[in-house]
C-alpha cells in the first residue's frame, strides 16, 4: 500500500500552551474546519473531542496528550494536544520529542505565562521551529502587540507578526493578512467557516497605516536574517507572494523567526489561517536534520534520514491503555517502513516485537493503517516489552536513539487497599499507570511498611488515584500530600566497608574504600581512582553497583541521594572468595560510613509560584507568601491586574488554592512550577527527622 501523502506534505504539530490559554479550543475548531468532525465541541460543555478522557470533560482541563490526523490542502496533518497544566508537562515533553513543529497558544490577557515559558524551553530543547497563535482577542483587556513584546522580552524570541487584528475585544471581527494586505472579517452565523476578503482601503486611514507599518516590520525583519529577502530590499524590489512566504518559512525553519498569528478560537475567528500557516511555515520530516542514534554497544554515531527507502527506525513516546484493544504503544517512525503483522527489533532490551496492528488515532477512536511510512505517528497494538523512550528497528541495522529525558516527582502519597482482598489489584493498576507515566512512581518503604507513589503534583496524584479508582475498580485509602526529600552532603567524607563471611567450601570477600562529595552539577557521578592492578574491573564495577543501589535510602531519614560525587580510591582482594557480591556489600557499607562523616542534610523541592491578583490584595498576598517561607522575586502590573512571582518550597503550597481564594475573595489565580531542590533549614529538617525517626541524629 503507497504512502497516503508524499512526505513533504506531511506536517508532525504540536498544539501547547498554559493552561487556559485556549488550545484545545483551538484544535477542536481545526477538528471542524478540517472536516474531522460534524460539530464544535465545547470544552465547557465537556464535549471536546480530543478531552476524551471523562476526568478531562468533568474537570475542562486536558491530562493527557492526544493524537489525531486531519486534511488541508493536500497536506497531512499529525496533531497532538498537549495538557497545559504544569503537573503534566511529562506529555508536552515526550511530544515535543517526536513532533516536528509547534504551535504555541497565547492568552492575549496573559500573555506570556509560567507554563508558556516551560513549553517554550522544552521546544528549544528539541530545536522545534513554531508559530504562535494569540488567542481570546475578544476578551477585554486583549492586547495582541503586548503579546508580541513579552514573547520579545521573556522569551528572547524574534516574533515577527504575520496578522493584526481587525477590532479589539468586543469588536474583534477578523485579522488582516500582512503578506497578502488583506483584511477577512470572519462570519459568526457560520461559525466561522465563512470569511471574507475586504479591500485596505476600506479601513479608516490610520488603520492603513499601522497595517503598512507593521508590513514595513515584517519585511525588515526578513531582510536580517533571509539573504534573497535581504537582496530583494537593498534593491528596493517588491517580494512577490510566493516569495514572501518562501522566506518567512526558510526564516521559521532556520529558528530566525517565530511567526506570530491572532485570533479567538471561541469566536471562531482565525483559525483557518492558523493551519494556513501550519501547512505554508511549519516543517515537514524531510525539512528536519537526519536523525541521529548509536549503534548499540558503541560510541560511534549512526545517522537515520526521513525517507521510505532507508532502514527502518522509530521511537515509542507514549504507552495507553484502550478498553477495546489492550496496550497501545505510540511510535514516530523516522525512517524506513513496515507493514502491521511485521517484527521489529528493540535495541533497548535486544528483543524481536511484532507490530500486530498499526492504527492512526483520532482521540480514543482508532483506524487500521496497513503501514508505517517515514515520519509517521501511529499506535502499535501487540507490543508487550516496549516502554517510552525505547528504539524499535530493522534487526540488520540496529540503532540506538536518544531517550526521552523526565523529570523527577516532588510530591508523594501513602496509599493503600481498603481491603485486604484488593491489594493485588491495588499492585497491578499502579504498575499500569506507572507504565504510562514516567513521572508517576512507586515504591515501598520497609521503614513504614507503606506503599509511596510519587508524582509532579497534589492534581496530579489526584487524577491518577481517581483513574485507579474508575478504570481499573480499584478502592484505596490515600494519605495526605508529601513532598519528596532528598539528601545530599555538604562535606567530603572517607568510609570504609569489608565484607567478609565464611560460606561453605568458598567464603566472601570484599574491601572497598570510598570517599563522597558534593557535586556541583547536582548528578551522581562514580570515579575509579585506583591504580592499576589494585582490583579487577568486575569489583569496581560491582562496587559501583553497590552504591548506586545504597542511593534510595539516605543515612537521615532513608529519603533518596543525590548530588554528591564518590570515588573509589582503595581496597583489596581475595584470590579465591572475592565475589561481586562481596563487593557490592562492602561498598554500601562504605558509602553509609562516608556519607555519615560528610555533614549530610536533608534537601526539598522549591518552585516558582506566579499568582496573578487585584491590585487590592497584593499585600494580603504578599503576607501570606511571607509566611510560606517565599521569597517574592518579582511584580509586574498586567491589563488590571498584578501579577507577583516568588520561590516558594513546595512543602508549604499544599492547600494553597482555597487559601488564596480565601485571601482575595476568589479573584486571584496562580501557578507554580517545579524549580529546583535546595537546603533544608535546620529547624524544619529537625522536625521532619524528628516525624520520620523520632530523634534528630547528631554526627
Amino acid at each position: 500500500m503507497p504512502r497516503k501523502s508524499p512526505i513533504e506534505q506531511v506536517r508532525n504539530v504540536g498544539i501547547a500552551a498554559h493552561v487556559d490559554a485556549g488550545k484545545t479550543t483551538v484544535t477542536e475548531r481545526v477538528l471542524y474546519y478540517t472536516d474531522k468532525t460534524y460539530k464544535i465541541g465545547e470544552v465547557d460543555e465537556g464535549a471536546a473531542e480530543m478531552d476524551w478522557m471523562e476526568l478531562e470533560r468533568e474537570r475542562g482541563i486536558t491530562i493527557t496528550a492526544a493524537a489525531t490526523t486531519v486534511s488541508w490542502r493536500d497536506h497531512r496533518i499529525n496533531i497532538i494536544d498537549t495538557p497545559g497544566h504544569v503537573d503534566f508537562t511529562v506529555e508536552v515533553e515526550r511530544s515535543l520529542r517526536v513532533l516536528d513543529g509547534a504551535v504555541v497558544v497565547l492568552c492575549a490577557v496573559g500573555c506570556v505565562e509560567p507554563q508558556s515559558e516551560t513549553v517554550w524551553r522544552q521546544a528549544d530543547r528539541y530545536h522545534i521551529p513554531r508559530i504562535v497563535f494569540v488567542n481570546k482577542m475578544d476578551r477585554v483587556g486583549a492586547d495582541f502587540f503586548a503579546a508580541v513584546s513579552d514573547l520579545r522580552d521573556k522569551l528572547a524570541a524574534n516574533a515577527v507578526p504575520m496578522q493584526v487584528p481587525v477590532g479589539a475585544e468586543d469588536t474583534f471581527v477578523g485579522v488582516t493578512d500582512l503578506i497578502t494586505l488583506t483584511p477577512y472579517i470572519f462570519d459568526a452565523d457560520s461559525l466561522g467557516k465563512n470569511y471574507d476578503p475586504i479591500s485596505l482601503y476600506s479601513l479608516r486611514e490610520e488603520r492603513q497605516a499601522e497595517i503598512m507599518a507593521w508590513r514595513k516590520n515584517l519585511l525588515e525583519s526578513l531582510a536580517e536574517v533571509d539573504e534573497a529577502a535581504m537582496e530583494a530590499f537593498l534593491d528596493g524590489r517588491e517580494l512577490t507572494q510566493s516569495e514572501l512566504v518562501a522566506a518567512v518559512r526558510r526564516a521559521t525553519l532556520d529558528y530566525a523567526i517565530v511567526p506570530v498569528f491572532c485570533g479567538s478560537a471561541l469566536r471562531n475567528i482565525g483559525v483557518q489561517l492558523l493551519i494556513d500557516a501550519v501547512v505554508d511555515f511549519l516543517p515537514s520530516p524531510a525539512d528536519v536534520p537526519p536523525v541521529i542514534g548509536h549503534k548499540p554497544g558503541r560510541k560511534e554515531t549512526d545517522v537515520r534520514r526521513a525517507a521510505d527507502d532507508e532502514p527502518f527506525s522509530a521511537l515509542a513516546f507514549k504507552i495507553m491503555r484502550d478498553p477495546y484493544v489492550g496496550r497501545l504503544t505510540f511510535i514516530r517512525a523516522y525512517s524506513g517502513k513496515r507493514r502491521a503483522g511485521a517484527t521489529a527489533f528493540n535495541t533497548n532490551t535486544g528483543k524481536r516485537e511484532k507490530l500486530g496492528r498499526l492504527l492512526e488515532m483520532h482521540a480514543n477512536d482508532r483506524e487500521d493503517v496497513e503501514a508505517v511510512y517515514a515520519g509517521d505517528i501511529v499506535a502499535v497494538v501487540g507490543l508487550k516489552n516496549t516502554f517510552t523512550g525505547d528504539t524499535l528497528c530493522d534487526d540488520k541495522h540496529p540503532i540506538l536513539l536518544e531517550r526521552i529525558r523526565f523529570p523527577e516527582p516532588v510530591v508523594s502519597v501513602a496509599i493503600e487497599p481498603k481491603t485486604k482482598t484488593d491489594e493485588e489489584a491495588l499492585n497491578d493498576s499502579l504498575a499500569k499507570l506507572a507504565e504510562e507515566d514516567p513521572t508517576f512512581k512507586v515504591r515501598y518503604d520497609e521503614a513504614t511498611g507503606q506503599t509511596i507513589i510519587s508524582g509532579m503534583g497534589e492534581l496530579h496524584l489526584d487524577i491518577l488515584t481517581k483513574r485507579m479508582t474508575r478504570e481499573f475498580g480499584v478502592a484505596a485509602n490515600v494519605g495526605p500530600p508529601q513532598v519528596a526529600y532528598k539528601e545530599t552532603v555538604s562535606a567530603v567524607g572517607r568510609g570504609e566497608g569489608k565484607f567478609v563471611k565464611p560460606a561453605g567450601p568458598k567464603g566472601q570477600y570484599g574491601h572497598v574504600c570510598l570517599e563522597v562529595r558534593p557535586n556541583p552539577d547536582g548528578d551522581f557521578a562514580f570515579e575509579n581512582r585506583l591504580s592499576g592492578g589494585v582490583l579487577e574491573k568486575e569489583y569496581v564495577a560491582a562496587a559501583e553497583r553497590g552504591v548506586r543501589g545504597a542511593l534510595d535510602a539516605g543515612v537521615l531519614a532513608g529519603f533518596p541521594v543525590s548530588g554528591l560525587a564518590v570515588a573509589i580510591y582503595d581496597g583489596s582482594s581475595h584470590p579465591v572468595e572475592s565475589t561481586p557480591i562481596a563487593f557490592e556489600i562492602a561498598a554500601q557499607q562504605a558509602f553509609r560510613e562516608a556519607m555519615l562523616k560528610a555533614q549530610p542534610e536533608l534537601l526539598e523541592p522549591y518552585g516558582t509560584i506566579e499568582i496573578m491578583t487585584p491590585k487590592d490584595y497584593v499585600g494580603d498576598v504578599i503576607n501570606d507568601l511571607n509566611g510560606r517561607r517565599s521569597e517574592v522575586i518579582g511584580m509586574e502590573h498586567r491589563a488590571d491586574a498584578e501579577i507577583i512571582k516568588a520561590v516558594c518550597p513546595i512543602a508549604e503550597t499544599f492547600g494553597y488554592a482555597t487559601g488564596l481564594r480565601s485571601i482575595t475573595q476568589g479573584r486571584a489565580t496562580y501557578s507554580l512550577e517545579f524549580l529546583r531542590y535546595d537546603k533544608v533549614p535546620k529547624n524544619i529538617a529537625d522536625h521532619i527527622l524528628r516525624l520520620t525517626r523520632g530523634f534528630v541524629p547528631e554526627f
